[in-house]
This record gives C-alpha cells, structure tokens and sequence, in this order.
C-alpha cells in the first residue's frame, strides 16, 4: 500500500487545497484525491511539482506500506 503524506505537509505549511492548485497549477481534484488518499494513479509532473513547492523528496510525498 502507498500513503500519500500530502495532507500532513500541507498542514505543516498552513496550506489549503485551493493554495497548492494555485501555486503548483495542478488541478484541485487531483489534489484532493492526494490529499484523501482516494487517488489510483499519480502524474509524474504532479509528483515533480508538489516535491518543488514543499522542497522535499518524492520518499517525504510518498511511503510504501507493507
């Protein structure tokens, strides 16, 4: 299982999802479904771009559970 830490990063940065749209350009339902967990797939370039606006790696977005 992969968890999604997008909701605790944006938390640690008082961000909502209408500011990471804004500021990434990634449409907020596939912010959402990341920050609910609920997504089946992610786009590399939303992975690159969400890594770039809370400067972290892709191991601190994403963690494989066994």
């Amino acid at each position: 299982m992969i968890k999604c830490h997008l909701a605790r990063l944006m938390g640690e940065h008082k961000m909502k999802v209408m500011d990471v749209a804004r500021e990434t350009g990634l449409n907020r339902n596939t912010i959402t479904l990341l920050y609910k967990e609920t997504a089946q797939r992610v786009d590399l370039e939303a992975m690159d771009k969400l890594c770039d606006l809370f400067n972290c790696e892709v191991q601190d977005l994403f963690e494989r559970i066994n």
